[in-house]
């Protein structure tokens, strides 16, 4: 295991082992993955696949009705390749349309897969996961967008990727070569995308001088050679348009996510702009180049490379979305003292990479813009201020071990524990936990939108709803609904207790708990995601039109007044939301959750009994709004037990679990059974 922690030669897991099929497992995703991804471009009509190659090579395309005989390549600015590019590209236009979108979608996916085997090859300890980094390598690749983005225009941006891997990574190719080889590849890589050239004083700050002479020398050579042969449209793309600047689309657009681009979003130009966009450029190439140099010296080539990458990311003057794969590889480095640490950084470039700048960040006017600049963001944070860690450091292989509560015997010994995970009791990273509860409330929403609502099934549920609670004799939600509508302060204050509280008390609870009792808060916060998690397959199951939305019988919806059912008019807020997935009342599952948490947490008494109150008024607000019936709100309430019992099986006792915790504060220390279990280190 020592030699595994290194890196170093790990023999492949036995046949049937959990190992293997894991493995097996990781593979076949990669695969389908790959698969999927050529089939939906191949798929898509041929005027929406592969735009860009299409707009150079196709019928019509810039590189066969223009060149150094017929025009510029850059006459219509829809060609932002260099020079050479447009040689390379050029005999692809004696290709036929259909065979060539096939070779080039197969072709890009063997690129694609070359980086990830590369990647995965030189990822810093990967011999210790038995070979699991590569097929995850290739899986995070394949997903990434910038990746999807080049499937779907046909760009060749995985190809200087490539070059630079293959120069920078495996030191083999200097060692044996004297660096010679390394610096063409780079060279080429630079020829076709300016800003990689960069990397040349990554080389020389490194000490491979000759490398970095090969990739000035191959750089200038093949330059020169295209312009040779296309010198007017070497001038225009080198000189007129300072290396490619302008050309494409709107500089000033989000796809641009450079230093250059943001300036001009935030409506700077001129002289201003440029001097400003000097100076920041200047600094992010400064700092960037000395941490990845630093770093490469220490044994991590990939973190070196993926470094100068979100360099050329921020400081070029575009930076479109099939040219961000760079800050993907990011994720090579190590940050943080404690394990629980760890997994923060890999999974915000990950997210960054693979999820919509929505999907990231709530799209409001506060907190929209952090979305929408998320790639450049992550690229200077990578480049110029995380801190990862040296291979010299005492926490490289041996972080801060998280600390876990030992094996207990459950209260029901008729229920058989599972235990598929230890619970952990120190308090987990705040980043890690505010992206994870982000991106599953989005697949939440999700997931609840596109539930089945169909309103002629969602008005006969309905029906069934109502006769069960008369028949049970609990149908007084049309009596409440109309004394609550009749008195104005009353339906507006529940309107407005309805549309905020729901969020705002768990938010705040959970917030508490993270801050005063973390042990707490991991057994709260999983209890509550479990619970929600079961209740959307209530939504699927059973799709339930609420009183305010059953026509004929009289409920007032005191939120949005009286509704054409065919065309109905929410407002903002709920036409985010499917209006028939009532069954349960996740109003009341999460109230109920919150006066469980209270009772369980609070210190005095009168607390707990307080806290209890929270999901009787939540009750009473749901039923006087009339947006749920009285069944629902018992739906809620089961599925928060349900939440709480999966929790149980999975993971045994809670509360009886938390034992003294070091470094907490006060509040999971005290009021703890005498019986405490014994605290284990996870390490």
């Amino acid at each position: 295991m020592a030699e595994a922690e290194r890196g170093g030669p790990v023999g492949p897991p036995r046949a049937g082992s959990r190992p293997a099929v894991t493995l097996a497992a990781l593979w076949l995703l990669a695969g389908l993955l790959a698969v999927r991804q050529a089939a939906a471009v191949l798929r898509l009509p041929p005027e929406r696949r592969l735009t860009d190659l299409a707009t150079w090579v196709g019928e019509h395309g810039v590189l066969r009705t223009h060149g150094s005989l017929h025009g510029s390549l850059y006459e219509s600015g829809r060609f932002t390749g260099t020079p050479l590019a447009g040689l390379v590209l050029r005999p692809l236009t004696d290709a036929a349309e259909h065979s060539l979108g096939v070779v080039w979608t197969l072709g890009t996916l063997s690129l694609v897969v070359a980086v990830a085997l590369l990647a995965a090859r030189v990822f810093p300890g990967s011999g210790r996961v038995c070979g699991g980094t590569t097929p995850v390598a290739v899986i995070l690749t394949v997903l990434s967008l910038p990746v999807r983005n080049t499937f779907t225009l046909g760009q060749t941006s995985i190809l200087p990727v490539l070059l630079v891997l293959l120069g920078c990574c495996p030191p083999r190719i200097a060692d044996r070569r004297s660096g010679w080889t390394a610096g063409v590849l780079v060279g080429l890589a630079a020829a076709l995308q300016p800003a990689v050239l960069l990397f040349a004083p990554l080389l020389w700050l490194t000490g491979r001088r000759r490398a970095a002479i090969a990739t000035g020398a191959t750089f200038a050579v093949s330059t020169a050679l295209a312009w040779t042969a296309l010198p007017d449209d070497s001038w225009t793309y080198w000189v007129h348009h300072i290396a490619g600047a302008g050309l494409g689309e709107r500089p000033d657009g989000l796809a641009n996510q450079s230093l250059h681009g943001l300036l001009l979003r935030l409506g700077l130009r001129g002289p201003l702009e440029l001097g400003l966009y000097g100076l920041l450029a200047a600094a992010v190439v400064t700092v960037g180049l000395r941490r990845a140099a630093r770093y490469a010296r220490d044994g991590q080539p990939l973190l070196a490379t993926a470094l100068t990458g979100c360099v050329t990311v921020a400081v070029a003057p575009t930076a479109w979305q099939h040219q961000q794969l760079w800050i993907l590889f990011a994720v090579a480095g190590r940050v943080g003292r404690r394990r629980a640490d760890r997994l923060a950084w890999p999974v915000l470039v990950v997210l960054v990479m693979t999820l919509t700048s929505t999907v990231l960040v709530a799209p409001n006017p506060v907190l929209g813009p952090v979305g929408q600049h998320a790639p450049l963001l992550a690229a200077l944070a990578a480049a110029c201020a995380v801190p990862f860690l040296f291979r010299s450091s005492a926490l490289w292989d041996r972080p801060v071990p998280t600390p876990v509560a030992g094996p207990q015997r459950g209260r029901f010994r008729w229920v058989p524990l599972l235990r598929f995970f230890k619970r952990a009791l120190n308090r987990p990273n705040l980043l890690l936990e505010l992206m994870l509860i982000r991106v599953g409330y989005w697949a939440y929403s999700y997931i609840r939108a596109q539930a089945p609502d169909s309103r002629a099934l969602a008005e006969s549920h309905g029906r069934q709803i109502l006769a069960v609670e008369e028949f049970l004799r609990l149908d007084v939600e049309h009596r409440v609904n109309h004394f609550v509508a009749g008195v104005g302060w009353l339906a507006d204050g529940m309107d407005y207790y309805y549309g905020t509280f729901h969020f705002l008390v768990p938010m705040l609870l959970l917030g508490y708990l993270y801050w005063r009792r973390p042990a707490t808060y991991r057994w709260a916060r999983t209890g509550l995601a479990l619970a929600t998690l079961v209740a959307l397959a209530g939504f699927w199951l059973y799709p339930l039109a609420p009183p305010r939305l059953m026509p004929g019988l009289g409920f007032i919806d005191t939120a949005n007044g009286p509704q054409d059912l065919a065309h109905p008019e929410f407002g903002a807020l709920t036409e985010l939301s499917n209006q028939y997935a009532a069954m349960p009342s996740l109003h009341i599952g999460w109230s109920l959750w919150c006066g469980v948490v209270i009772a369980v947490v609070g210190p005095r008494t009168w607390v707990r009994w307080l806290g209890m109150l929270y999901p009787l008024m939540t009750f009473t607000v749901i039923v006087g709004t009339a947006n749920h019936y009285v069944l629902d709100a018992m739906g809620g309430a089961a599925v928060v037990a349900a939440g709480f019992g999966v929790q149980y099986v999975l993971t045994g006792p809670g509360r009886r679990a938390l034992a003294v915790i070091p470094g907490a504060r006060k509040g999971d220390e005290g009021g703890v059974a005498p019986e405490r279990a014994p605290v284990r280190v996870v390490g």
